[in-house]
């Protein structure tokens, strides 16, 4: 860690989520951004805030790893879609901590379903890397993240229980990145046999989700089950930034649970709706609810608003409202992750602080 009172950080990528986080980490009062890590040729030697267009803010952009080995910041945040192992590694073992939003939280899920080209599961290779360099790997953000951290501490009073569910209902239309909804499998006829592999393969690092929450609660689990549910378009829906034609897919309801003995006792649900014109459709509440079965039983929603004054006349003002709670969660938790112990860490083995905002000074 740096001497200073801040936390130097480099981040990666200025996508939907690393846009919104080059102005939050300028902000933030414990952080200072040192750098800015692009994948696309047109942005590197340009100013990071010019490239998300807050104006110059004396950070130019650069393209290799040994530019942010350089660096030599305290911390490196990982906002790319997917995730850039080969960039981890390079990272870790030069001594800098990696916070990521991109598709890790416990590992589970990339040593499944993604082989690395060594042949050696890829969370042996990460905590490696950090072994090599003394350093801190951590993934996080809304969901899977806090959704899940939320629904672990609303246990905290309860006894005997029975059941965890957290649920993430949203209406998804204001995440404008045509690519990762092609992929997932929005606008393609909803009989198409391809959809629930997509839609596995894309969500799957919420199985990692449940793994997190029975860790926390000390249960061991048989396994981890996939089920959904599709909702077909009515009608054809133009979104202005993509078109969702008639009885394709516009909607999920995806669960995975958490098994003991054939009961599902830890699960994450994701309730999304491209549209409200599916059939079926579900009821879409905009927030992330936990669910608990004990004594006593607990109902909580974790909602969100807009500060006030905020347009919400402009779609891209709305999306920025989901890459903030997205990408908060990492960066309040970079003090303590660069504190922490070094290897592959969650959120269970961070103090409370790491879950704390910061006032407005």
């Amino acid at each position: 860690m740096s001497t200073s009172d801040k936390i130097r950080v480099f981040q990666v990528a200025t996508g939907n989520l690393g846009t919104e986080m080059i102005g939050r980490i300028r902000n933030h009062p414990d952080l200072e951004l040192v750098g800015l890590h692009c994948y696309s040729p047109e942005k590197i030697g340009r100013d990071a805030g010019e490239i998300v267009g807050i104006g110059p803010i004396g950070v130019t952009a650069t393209g290799s790893v040994r530019e942010i080995i350089d660096a030599r910041p305290d911390v490196l945040t990982f906002h790319g879609v997917f995730p850039d192992e080969a960039l981890y590694e390079q990272v870790l073992e030069a001594g800098i901590n990696v916070v990521t939003t991109a598709d890790w939280i416990t590992g589970f899920h990339r040593d499944t379903n993604h082989s690395h080209p060594s042949g050696r599961k890829v969370s042996e290779v990460i905590q490696a890397a950090c072994e090599r360099g003394k350093s801190t790997f951590y993934g996080t953000g809304m969901n899977p993240g806090l959704c899940q951290i939320l629904g672990i501490v609303h246990s905290a009073d309860v006894a005997d229980i029975e059941n965890v569910t957290v649920t993430e209902s949203v209406d998804v239309s204001c995440h404008h990145s045509v690519d990762t909804w092609k992929a997932v499998g929005y606008g393609r006829p909803i009989d198409d046999p391809t959809i629930p592999d997509s839609l596995y393969k894309y969500t799957a690092v919420f199985a990692d989700s449940v793994h997190l929450m029975a860790d926390a609660f000390g249960l061991v689990l048989d396994e981890v089950r996939f089920s959904y549910e599709l909702g077909a378009c009515t009608k054809d829906v133009d979104l202005g930034w993509y078109v969702l034609p008639k009885g394709s897919l516009g909607a999920n309801y995806i669960k995975y649970q958490g098994m003991v003995d054939g009961v599902a006792r830890v699960e994450s649900h994701l309730e999304w709706q491209m549209t409200p014109h599916t059939d079926p459709a579900w009821n879409i509440k905009g927030c992330y609810i936990t669910q608990i079965t004990g004594d006593p039983s607990i109902y909580s929603k974790h909602m969100i608003f807009p500060p006030k004054g905020f347009d919400l006349s402009n779609p891209e003002n709305f999306a920025s409202i989901g890459m903030t709670v997205t990408g908060l969660p990492a960066l309040n938790a970079l003090r303590s992750v660069v504190a922490a112990r070094p290897g592959i860490i969650t959120s269970a083995d961070l103090p409370l602080r790491s879950f704390a905002g910061r006032f407005k000074s």
